[in-house]
């Protein structure tokens, strides 16, 4: 074997050895934290402005009509319900979304996981 044979052979081995730790490395946690935090950060705002919308529909409302605050306490719960549909379908999107990664799928929003891609597929 000549030299030059060995160092292509060294360099092939090498780049082996560092796509397979590539394949390998553990995903970075603060990444998953800051993901975290964020998902839980989307989620109160979801369910304030949920509560913040029914109330400004409500305060008017009740302002236009000259009523009690009846239309305000309606539509805070209205809106309170409404925060709380979002934040359950963001829960979900979030749930689907780990368990697509888990499965090794592809993850689409609003429709879920897929199939994985085809071996000769580029996804």
């Amino acid at each position: 074997m000549t030299d030059q044979d060995r160092k292509a052979e060294m360099a092939a081995i090498e780049a082996r050895i560092a796509a397979a730790k590539g394949a390998s490395a553990p995903k970075s946690r603060i990444a998953e934290h800051h993901s975290q935090a964020q998902m839980a950060w989307r989620m109160v705002i979801e369910l304030v402005a949920g509560l913040g919308i029914g109330f400004g529909i409500g305060y008017g409302l009740d302002l236009f009509f000259g009523t009690l605050p009846i239309f305000m306490v309606t539509f805070v719960m209205l809106g309170l319900a409404a925060g709380v549909k979002t934040m359950l379908r963001s829960a979900q999107e979030m749930q689907d979304k780990r368990l697509a990664e888990e499965a090794g799928e592809e993850y689409v929003p609003n429709r879920g996981r897929t199939k994985p891609p085809a071996s000769g597929e580029q996804s």
